[in-house]
């Protein structure tokens, strides 16, 4: 992709910089239009993928308005990657394209934070241009030098290298990229998949070994980060249940919940500050949204998760009659101090298993209230696992209208009661009183 600028007057539709998020609206017939669009560009992307032959795109100023209106009003943060693939003769980085979006985002005060590349590791495979890390690292900290020297993006972000998950020469070329560009980041990014979406199953989706995978891959980046960088902030750059577009018919269905909500527990006790969910919309099996614009079951449990879930880990350990549990996976976080009162506390729970189960907490918070989110498939057995609907607590969820989601509330439990996870079911469990020590705060405690 390779931004070309056309200086020209701007089409009446586009944003301004400084109006009102709530005058834009996306007309009727553009929804359309784009969603028409959408799959005829998914069937494009996916050939040129098979065929390994990729077409130079190009975008202009109205392109990155969009993008940037669209970020902005959703209340979201915005991370652009710059294409790292545009080369000199001695292939170092060529930055010129690069700094004439950086110039426009700038003229038009557009806050957001940076990439270069998205997995390096697979240049050579996919557009026979080979990159190694020490040059990598040398290609950002040109980047870092462009921002300080723009002045409004010298405190900006910059984030990478984006390479895939350690295996064979991919821990060497982080290593490179850290020796000569860990000055130039923010954070340390990098990505994960469990499996291959061309030839996975439903078993694969419910496995404690392949979930238990994402802690071996972690700790192997972890620890090279460590090594070279002590102290940098590692980040799940891009990351999502299965590769290679996801896995046609379980990566957007409700079974794909447990591989996404034990990757934020699990990913949040070892250490990841940042999941970078692939992908909201389109491109493949593991959207969040689908093409009509509804929520799928990953968009809803990544709702409840914002709602509920606080960064703050705390340490938690489940045990069974028969020693350690393998199919009830807990993990435990101070509650989202947005939704309740300092001290909170919120478990979280997936059961992987045909069998309903329960589980007693200790006694220092189960005298609490409790609120129960317990997310269900709206059909029962293996067959649900399968559905794209959920429920919440025996509620089928779904949009109210085109803007407005439903209540997500909770079911008040009585204090002490041993919690219930029925079979293939994940769930939050908010003990509100908890009043625990990791949680609380000097200051006054607030509830909204």
């Amino acid at each position: 992709m390779v931004f070309t600028p056309q200086r020209s007057h701007r089409p009446d539709s586009a944003p301004s910089a400084d109006q009102p998020c709530d005058e834009l609206e996306l007309p009727p017939w553009l929804e359309e239009k784009l969603k028409e669009e959408w799959a005829q560009q998914q069937v494009v992307l996916m050939r040129e993928d098979l065929q390994r032959k990729y077409r130079r795109v190009k975008f202009t100023e109205f392109t990155v308005d969009l993008l940037h209106s669209f970020t902005n009003c959703s209340g979201m943060d915005l991370i652009f990657g710059l294409n790292a693939l545009l080369r000199t003769a001695d292939n170092s980085w060529n930055s010129s394209n690069a700094r004439s979006l950086l110039q426009y985002c700038e003229s038009r005060r557009y806050r957001m934070s940076w990439e270069l590349g998205n997995e390096p590791n697979s240049y050579e495979k996919k557009a026979g241009i080979r990159v190694d890390g020490f040059q990598l690292g040398r290609d950002f900290t040109r980047l870092r030098e462009m921002m300080s020297e723009s002045g409004f993006y010298r405190q900006a972000g910059l984030y990478g290298p984006d390479v895939g998950q350690p295996r064979d020469h991919r821990t060497d070329m982080l290593e490179g990229f850290l020796q000569s560009g860990a000055q130039a980041i923010d954070a340390c990014t990098w990505h994960h998949y469990y499996v291959n979406g061309r030839d996975t199953s439903l078993e694969d989706f419910l496995d404690p070994e392949v979930l238990d995978t994402l802690m071996l891959k972690t700790n192997e980046v972890l620890e090279r980060v460590r090594l070279v960088s002590p102290g940098k902030a590692v980040w799940l750059g891009e990351t999502s249940s299965a590769y290679g577009g996801g896995a046609v018919g379980l990566s957007d269905t409700f079974v794909a919940g447990f591989m996404w909500l034990d990757k934020l527990g699990l990913g949040a006790r070892l250490g990841l500050d940042v999941v970078m969910r692939q992908v909201f919309i389109g491109s493949g099996s593991y959207h969040l949204v689908d093409n009509n614009l509804d929520p799928l079951p990953d968009y809803w449990l990544s709702l409840l998760y914002k709602r509920l879930v606080g960064p703050e880990v705390l340490k938690i350990e489940a045990f069974s009659d028969v020693g350690r549990s393998k199919r009830v996976r807990l993990y435990l976080h101070c509650s989202n101090t947005q939704s309740y009162r300092r001290g909170a506390v919120t478990l979280i729970s997936l059961n992987l298993s045909t069998k309903p189960a329960s589980v007693s907490a200790p006694a220092l918070v189960s005298s609490s209230t409790v609120e129960a989110f317990v997310l269900q498939s709206d059909r029962p057995g293996e067959e649900g696992l399968y559905s794209r609907s959920v429920k919440l607590n025996g509620e089928v969820l779904k949009m109210v209208d085109d803007k407005t989601l439903p209540d997500l509330k909770g079911t008040r439990l009585p204090p002490a009661e041993p919690l219930q996870l029925p079979a293939y079911s994940l769930a939050f469990f908010v003990f509100t009183d908890a009043r625990a020590a990791a949680c609380g705060d000097h200051g006054p405690n607030t509830a909204t």
